[in-house]
């Protein structure tokens, strides 16, 4: 009874999750990382759950086939829900539909050739191998995909793992001691279900804090970077600095201003479109040009800045010039490829500097220089102190 109770409110905290997963997913705009598929496993659980509240004993029958392909179906959906999460476009219906098929085939053969019980040790046999196989896959990410979401991995893991586990318990206690073990009044059934439930508790609204932390950070990307190249905006630039002098081993750097030369002449004769083009590969071939470590931010309109750490005046000059020709041999790609746009670019470098608070004397000094080489016929790399 006390089982049956608990298995009872596992189901409804299943649906109602699955409810404000889909109303979550709503919300999202288009990008739903995921959510409506973990509704979906959601679903699937509580209805496989259902189905073994009313058919009763284990036994067979169409119920039972049901229940047993729902069940393993669910943390399929989970799988794919965590991989849309990642940002990995993955078929939802296909897989599923092809598991449902190909594992409801073979109950139907285990049942015939072996009996109910091989059934049923099936069932726990590929939970048990397929959590596994889940546990592995969270740990990986964590080394990969989610080196941000470390802590998150381990308890992850560590969660699915206890099903793992139970579930091999399970395949064990039905291979030693038959369906006997299924009876939900056995101290093991309870076991497995109030960790479920504790699952059923815990996950979704983990699942949820993900969610949020992931829009933080979105929101935090929308505003430190420029929308159309990718590149730090300003304040990203101030936060970058920051960052760099707050470590005991910063070093001074050098700024770079970078503008492209008749710019407003490139738009008048191609469209803005073809303009935004040209910005967008320039910001390319600067991100390509620069090292790792660097700075690369744009200003404004066609204005670019680079921050290059840990250098000497002759490795900023280096990483000017080559930038220079980087572009200057360039070509930009547009609506007529019979005649691609070529650019060129003025660039002024700045004296180093040692803190935050240097920045706005430092842009002028790139400032200054960068309007010399303009007026000195563009193209080129201009120094502050050049005489």
């Amino acid at each position: 009874m006390v089982t049956t109770v608990i298995l009872g409110m596992l189901c409804m905290h299943l649906l109602c999750f699955c409810v404000m997963f889909l109303l979550i997913s709503t919300r999202l705009n288009g990008k739903k990382m995921g959510m409506e598929v973990f509704a979906l496993g959601n679903l699937l659980l509580g209805l496989a759950y259902i189905l073994q509240l009313l058919g009763g004993p284990a036994g067979w029958g169409l119920v039972s086939v049901i229940n047993h392909t729902m069940t393993l179906c669910a943390p399929v959906a989970y799988v794919i829900g965590a991989l849309r999460f990642f940002d990995r476009p993955t078929s939802v219906w296909r897989p599923l539909l092809t598991l449902a098929a190909s594992y409801t085939a073979a109950q139907v053969l285990v049942q015939f050739t072996l009996g109910n019980e091989a059934r049923y040790a099936m069932l726990a046999g590929a939970c048990a191998a397929l959590f596994l196989a889940m546990t592995v896959a969270v740990l990986y990410a964590r080394q990969n995909v989610a080196k941000h979401l470390r802590v998150e991995m381990v308890v992850f893991a560590v969660l699915i793992g206890g099903i793992c586990i139970l579930n091999a318990a399970k395949l064990g206690m039905i291979l030693s001691g038959g369906l006997e073990a299924l009876d939900l009044n056995t101290r093991f059934q309870r076991t497995f279900y109030i960790y479920m439930s504790f699952l059923g508790t815990v996950l979704p609204p983990s699942v949820v804090w993900l969610v949020l932390r992931r829009l933080n950070e979105e929101l935090r990307t929308m505003a430190t970077h420029d929308p159309l190249t990718l590149l730090l905006n300003r304040r990203g630039l101030m936060d970058g600095l920051e960052a760099h002098f707050r470590s005991r081993t910063a070093g001074p750097i050098y700024l770079l201003i970078v503008d492209i030369d008749h710019f407003k002449s490139i738009n008048d004769t191609h469209g803005h479109k073809m303009g935004d083009l040209v910005i967008c590969h320039v910001a390319q071939l600067l991100k390509a040009n620069a090292r790792q470590g660097d700075l690369i931010c744009r200003l404004g309109g066609e204005e670019f800045v680079i921050v290059s750490m840990d250098t000497d005046k002759t490795g900023a000059l280096q990483l000017a010039e080559r930038t220079r020709a980087a572009i200057e041999h360039s070509e930009v790609s547009g609506g007529n490829p019979m005649r691609p746009v070529r650019c060129t670019v003025t660039i002024g470098v700045s004296d180093n500097f040692t803190s935050t608070e240097a920045l706005d004397s430092s842009m002028q000094q790139a400032d200054a220089a960068l309007y010399r080489g303009k007026a000195s016929g563009r193209n080129r790399v201009e120094w502050v102190n050049a005489q």
